[in-house]
């Protein structure tokens, strides 16, 4: 998995590509998530287009990293998400906690840049 940061508009935007899966690949996003934060942004997008499967660990990761941002006062939000990410998050309920965006300018507007 890799992930390529990206700012827009003072949003840090997280470009995720590869699979989400128990590992090292979680350690990879949790390190990013982490240092955006650590670098002052509070508005985060995970562009999940280029994810190409994720497991119950990769959704336990999204959820760890929601965790991290609110509880610091911020928001992350999900734009892009593959089919099989939507699936997962609608069987697991979390449709209902993460924001989620069919295109990343829709994504940065609902932060009201």
């Amino acid at each position: 998995m890799q992930v390529k940061v990206r700012n827009v508009q003072r949003v840090a935007i997280l470009d995720i590509s590869g699979r989400v899966v128990i590992g090292d690949a979680l350690y990879v996003l949790r390190r990013h998530v982490r240092d955006v934060m650590n670098d002052g942004y509070k508005k985060l997008i995970l562009n999940m287009e280029g994810v190409s499967y994720i497991d119950s660990a990769g959704i336990g990761e999204l959820v760890s990293s929601y965790t991290t941002v609110t509880t610091q006062g911020g928001e992350l939000k999900l734009v892009k998400t593959t089919q099989r990410v939507k699936d997962l998050l609608h069987m697991t309920k979390l449709l209902t906690i993460f924001e989620s965006y069919h295109n990343e300018k829709d994504a940065i507007a609902s932060f009201n840049c």
